[in-house]
């Protein structure tokens, strides 16, 4: 068997089962009843809380979890792992390859070789709320074919009775010096426009369920990092019939940081759920 190891530093994500057993415990109770769900994906300290209120929701009976992740521009392949399991602090998440080997037919793709933060650093989550299921992993470029191929995820599912959960993966805005974007200054005023206008853009075009919408905002005010991945869970949930999403929660990077003012660069969290 062919596992992917950890590709991410310590510091994203605990590796001790203890650690993140306790820190995930208290979302158990959640109202699991989604089957798509959108999260963060930076490391625990920043984002873990907002993370876990969608990973903790998603419908619990799914033999599958497809963790959609981006990072990834227009013109870019679909990607995927195309390992037999990927490794956990639990141990190794199996692959659905069969439905994988479907999926691929049907959307094309490239294998993924690639250190990336958008889908590691939430498979511990996923791990452990689904300890008995398998995994798709899977990154799309940020365009238009995304959502379709949200929508070729779910029929492909369908085709095989399988019960799935598509959890995606994204930031909002990356604001300040550290990303070279910093439009409004900074301090107080740079924060509220983020968390007031900027990202209160993109998530009303999330909850619109427009693809195009939601597609042109993060190209338009560079407000979310991996818009791929959100247009393919717009997809599934589309052609799954599910409702459209909704926020569940929002902060930022720079709320952990309070009592110290407004830091120079920070970024925005967002989870959401199709219910």
């Amino acid at each position: 068997m062919k596992i992917r190891e950890y590709s991410l530093p310590p510091g994203w994500y605990p590796r001790d089962k203890e650690e993140i057993s306790s820190f995930l415990s208290d979302y158990l109770t959640e109202n699991n009843s989604f089957q798509a769900a959108i999260a963060p994906h930076a490391g625990w300290f920043y984002s873990g809380r907002i993370a876990a209120i969608s990973v903790s929701g998603l419908e619990r009976s799914a033999e599958t979890v497809v963790v959609l992740g981006g990072h990834l521009g227009g013109g870019m392949p679909v990607l995927y792992a195309m390992e037999d399991a990927v490794q956990t602090p639990f141990g190794p998440m199996p692959i659905d390859t069969q439905l994988r080997s479907l999926l691929l037919e049907e959307t094309g793709g490239k294998e993924d070789r690639y250190r990336d933060n958008t889908i590691e650093v939430l498979l511990p989550m996923v791990k452990f709320f689904f300890p008995y299921a398998k995994l798709i992993w899977l990154r799309l470029p940020a365009e238009i074919s995304s959502f379709k191929a949200g929508k070729i995820i779910a029929k492909t599912a369908d085709s095989l009775n399988r019960k799935i959960n598509v959890l995606a993966s994204t930031d909002l805005t990356h604001y300040g010096s550290n990303y070279g974007f910093n439009s409004h200054g900074s301090g107080r005023n740079a924060l509220q426009w983020v968390k007031e206008v900027n990202d209160r853009n993109f998530i009303t075009a999330v909850e619109s369920g427009k693809p195009e919408e939601v597609l042109a905002r993060s190209e338009l005010d560079q407000s979310s990092c991996s818009a791929g991945a959100v247009l393919g869970a717009i997809g599934f949930a589309q052609a799954a019939s599910l409702p459209k999403a909704r926020l569940l929660e929002y902060a930022t990077s720079a709320d952990v940081h309070s009592e110290g003012g407004v830091p120079d660069s920070f970024v925005g969290y967002a989870s959401f759920a199709f219910c």
